[in-house]
């Protein structure tokens, strides 16, 4: 024993003279960063994830605060990467989210900002994507993803004179058509890369080598606005082992042969079996390493050791060949291979990653942020129409604080109703910030625009107010006691571009009221009863967002019809009047003395025919397009699934849908049957489904749809069952399984029930499976009618059985669904720390059409639902019209642009310039007379302005739009046969400044006016 002890100690002793007897070696590695043609090259592409808000809040996240929750600091991302870059010449970094960008650059001396500058023009850093947060793809408005890209590429032109090449949407919950042929192609982009795509589609794609394609996302421009796109592998992180961030646990290149744990060969060997077996599932000597994750590179340098260690070892081994690459440069290689790619066309939704986990939960989470983020976006498109119209002050306020929020709102965890409660109160808290300084710039706006005497540059003296709880019978300016003598001056603004006519409502405490027209003359009004259901809702909520409990309430709503030119306004004045204003007639219907007894509503050519003992809709008729349909119109909910206590337990939650069995009926307990109230303007027929869901469906005269105005919360969870509420219309419609859904507002896509295009689907979740996202609308079609619903926030839906369309309006749960963000889905509102369940107050519309017909209702009053008009008060003692002006069009009195056109930006830009955005509305083949090329004529847009210069821009309005085209790679397909010619509009001549548009095309212009 004493001898084997003896020989241990003996080699022990030996080995460590061994050691110290040799120093180590500074190693110089080598990490030329070029292509070698005939390997295969692996692009180590180093990136970061930075989510604009999601278990932190923006400000948390960038600063490195509250990191019990998460340990991550933008900060010290960027501080870490120039150093890091610095060091070596051949290092590639990429950034993304302009939000965090921005904010760090503006805290940067002169000498690190020349710095930052140099890696940027060497191309060591670079910007991808380039918005201001990386959108999320299936609950935004494509405005909305317009807007945030803009702010993003115009601060990288502005700082550093450069254009995006590269899409990177690498962590949204699934991929629309409209990011691939809008916010890729047609803002210059050569690829877009991503990862999330449905685990059965994926498997396919890497055995026919199909990740990576041609993408034609739109029928109607086609292989014009294509664009090379990739699914990564898995995930967009590294292969698994090759993870460098402090404290990771992949083993290390340990390289000094001085020291023990020596494992060069080792890892190398493991690098190139990871790299051979990504290689074989894609197309090309050229595969993508996605070297970070969410908020990497805190202490920069540990990845970069590594990587440099890799791509030395790696290229003396010589099997394969690594190098720093960005996606720029794996595309420009891919580019080069020559090769035909396969095409995909359409979208990849929904997404689902393991077989029970559909995540098509979150079109519809958060429904109240949905809804809000929705109503700003309409709001600030007017706001900066009446900003131009005024002229942008530069000590004023501005709209900027809302571009900057609703930007940020767009970010995949913001809007998407996948954050943490505590980041859901930060994105609501600086859309409110953001909206008060805008409302007070259409404040000062209109007060420029209404003052007769503004040409003699007189100080504004009218003082509007507006709204914003409106939707909760909430105005004090409305609610004033008219006996004193004083009017209340409306004003309706008009964002669109055509004149039109809609239904105001304001609440008001008296129905001794009367409204007059710009010209004096009595109109027509009706006053409706609020009843206790809004009063409620008023006074609970006004006391938990304002802190206060308005002891007035108002009687009725005051309705009248108003009619404004295009981007213009009206004035309506509102007095006290001898008699009462015409109030709605009232209809209760307690008991039915015969079965057939119904009730017939609607004051115009639309007719809803209710069953008064079963108290619900039953028939839908329309006397001038003889459409005649049986129809019906109820709720529902689906029992959440919740956690089973297995291995592969998968509830519902923030992000995923999944039901426990099928849909539950809810029924109308009896006790509250139909209430109708009929009057000159308005039909309404309010519903007391239970004690949490309520319903006014209204008709207009003058209108050929329905209004569905619904209330429902807060849902019950006494049972421990979280629910998903569901509204839904049924018909006889024989649909076939089809229905169609629109992609961000744009192109509407054909769905089959339990079918996929591009591979067999394995059906495993019959509803959930079956679940798109809606921002604009749904219909279902027959031989010979189509049925449609619009929407007025973003929602998931489908058709789960022919003829039948459905909603899902409102989601409460109990148990987190494992996809990250550890808390259950179940918002409360609180007053004086007593909570009760969210309560949702929202829209949708339906109709039902000739086949063939539905389109030019669901694009053209799908516009107004997105742009609704605009209302702002004030008082007058005197007659308003001597000292004001009273009706006002931004644009020729003559003229109004076409039916199929809307002027989705018209932004002052300063020195003279503005930016202009015009959208065709139709697709190719919509509608017979619409989905035609239309002309916009800019001389009468801008009649009162001389146009001096007129360029036109990519979509971002970061680069001529012709030198973009230029640039514009071209691949090719597999198996493309020759399609029809697709119409673009021509040049703009400078002199006769016409504009044409083709079918869904849209059109960007920063144009200069003489001062």
């Amino acid at each position: 024993m004493e001898s084997v002890v003896c020989y241990c100690l003996c080699v022990l002793t030996l080995l460590g003279s061994l050691i110290s007897s040799t120093e180590s070696k500074y190693i110089k590695y080598n990490t030329t960063s070029s292509i070698v043609p005939g390997k295969l090259n692996v692009h180590l592409v180093a990136h970061t994830h930075d989510d604009v808000g999601w278990l932190k809040t923006i400000d948390q996240y960038y600063v490195g605060s509250n990191n019990s929750i998460q340990g991550a600091c933008v900060q010290n991302v960027l501080d870490s990467l120039v150093p890091a870059l610095l060091a070596d010449k051949n290092r590639r970094f990429i950034y993304v989210e302009q939000a965090f960008f921005q904010r760090w650059w503006r805290e940067q001396s002169e000498v690190v900002q020349n710095i930052v500058k140099q890696l940027v023009n060497s191309g060591q850093l670079e910007f991808i994507n380039g918005g201001w947060v990386m959108h999320d793809e299936a609950t935004t408005h494509y405005i909305d993803m317009i807007d945030q890209t803009t702010l993003g590429h115009h601060f990288i032109k502005e700082e550093f004179g450069k254009t995006p090449r590269i899409g990177w949407q690498i962590d949204p919950f699934g991929h629309s058509a409209v990011q691939a042929y809008l916010l890729s192609a047609q803002v210059g982009f050569d690829s877009l890369f991503f990862a999330r795509i449905d685990y059965q589609d994926r498997e396919k794609r890497k055995d026919e080598k199909s990740l990576e394609v041609v993408w034609q996302a739109s029928k109607s421009f086609g292989s014009s606005e294509q664009i090379f796109s990739g699914a990564f592998p898995k995930n967009y992180e590294p292969p698994a082992n090759f993870y460098y961030e402090v404290n990771d646990d992949s083993p290390i290149v340990q390289d000094d042969v001085n020291l023990f744990d020596y494992n060069v060969p080792e890892r190398v060997n493991e690098f190139v079996e990871a790299a051979i077996s990504q290689a074989n599932i894609t197309q090309t000597n050229h595969i993508m390493w996605t070297m970070g994750t969410d908020f990497k590179y805190q202490y920069a340098h540990t990845w970069f050791r590594q990587m440099d260690k890799f791509i030395h070892y790696v290229n003396q081994d010589g099997r394969v060949h690594a190098l720093y690459s960005t996606p720029s440069k794996y595309t420009d290689a891919k580019h080069a291979a020559n090769e035909a790619w396969p095409i995909k066309t359409e979208d990849y939704f929904p997404y689902a990653d393991v077989e029970n986990g559909y995540w098509t939960g979150y079109f519809t989470s958060r429904p109240t942020i949905k809804g809000y983020v929705r109503f700003l976006s309409g709001y600030y498109l007017a706001a900066r129409q009446l900003e131009y119209f005024k002229g942008k002050s530069a000590l004023g306020p501005k709209t900027d604080s809302l571009a900057d929020s609703l930007a940020i709102a767009q970010h995949h965890d913001a809007v998407s109703g996948t954050e943490k409660q505590h980041v859901a109160n930060d994105y609501a808290k600086r859309l409110s910030i953001g909206y008060t300084e805008a409302e007070k710039v259409v404040a000062a706006s209109l007060s420029y625009l209404t003052d007769a005497l503004n040409s003699g540059h007189q100080i504004p003296q009218a003082k509007f107010q507006q709204c914003p709880l409106l939707n909760i019978s909430y105005c004090p300016a409305s609610e004033t006691d008219f006996s004193k003598g004083k009017d209340l001056v409306v004003v309706v603004y008009n964002p669109l571009g055509w004149k039109r006519e809609d239904v105001i409502r304001i609440p008001v405490v008296s129905e001794n009221v009367a409204v007059r027209d710009s010209s004096g003359k009595e109109i027509q009004s009706q006053l409706l009863p609020i009843l206790d259901t809004f009063i409620g809702l008023r006074s609970y909520h006004t006391t938990a967002y304002l802190g206060e409990s308005s002891t007035a309430k108002p009687k009725y709503w005051l309705s009248f019809s108003a009619t404004v030119s295009p981007l213009g306004f009206s004035t309506y004045y509102v007095s006290k009047a001898e008699q009462a204003a015409t109030i709605s007639d009232r209809y209760t219907p307690y008991k039915s003395r015969n079965q057939k007894d119904t009730i017939e509503v609607g004051p115009g050519n639309l007719k809803l025919i209710y069953s008064e003992k079963e108290a619900k809709l039953t028939q839908y008729i329309n006397t001038k397009s003889k459409v005649k349909e049986s129809i019906d119109h109820a709720y529902k909910y689906y029992s959440s699934y919740g956690d089973d206590k297995t291995q592969t337990s998968q509830p519902s939650g923030a992000y995923i849908f999944r039901p426990n069995g099928s849909s539950v009926p809810i029924k109308s307990d009896g006790k509250s049957p139909l209430t109708v109230f009929k009057g000159p303007i308005v039909h309404e027929v309010h519903q007391k489904i239970n004690s949490w869901i309520y319903q006014i469906t209204r008709l207009y005269k003058g209108k050929e749809h329905a209004e569905a105005e619904f209330i429902v919360g807060p849902i019950p969870i006494d049972d421990g069952v979280g629910k998903e509420i569901a509204t839904e219309i049924t018909t006889n419609l024989a649909s076939s399984k089809t229905f169609y859904t629109d992609s961000n507002g744009r192109d509407f896509i054909e769905r089959i029930r339990d079918y996929r295009k591009d591979w067999k689907l394995q059906v495993n979740q019959p509803v959930a499976g079956n679940y798109y996202p809606i921002n604009l609308g749904i219909y279902l079609k027959d031989k010979s009618k189509e049925l449609s619903i619009l929407v007025d926030r973003s929602v998931g839906g489908s058709s789960i059985k022919d003829g039948q369309l459905e909603l899902m309006v409102h989601r409460r749960l109990l148990v987190d669904d494992s996809r990250g963000v550890g808390e259950p889905l179940n918002e409360t509102v609180c007053i004086h720390d007593k909570c009760t369940g969210l309560t949702v107050l929202g829209k949708y519309y339906f109709k039902i059409d000739p086949v063939g017909d539905g389109a030019r209702w669901r694009r053209s009053f799908g516009q107004e639902i997105y742009s609704p008009l605009l209302l702002a008060f004030a008082e007058s003692e005197g007659n308003w019209g001597d000292s004001h002006v009273t009706e006002f069009s931004g644009i020729d009195l003559s003229y109004r642009l076409p039916d199929n056109v809307a002027i989705i930006t018209l932004q002052d830009l300063g020195d003279g310039k503005v930016l202009l955005r015009l959208a065709h509305l139709y697709e190719v083949g919509e509608d017979k007379y619409l989905s035609v090329k239309a002309i916009v004529e800019l001389k009468k847009v801008f009649h009162n302005k001389q146009v001096i210069k007129i360029s036109e821009t990519s979509l971002t309005a970061n680069q001529e739009r012709a030198e973009m085209e230029k640039k514009r790679l071209a691949w090719k397909v597999k198996g493309s046969t020759q399609e029809p010619q697709i119409p673009r509009g021509g040049p703009v001549d400078p002199q006769k400044l016409v504009v044409e548009l083709a079918p869904l095309e849209i059109r960007t212009f920063i144009i200069s006016f003489k001062h």
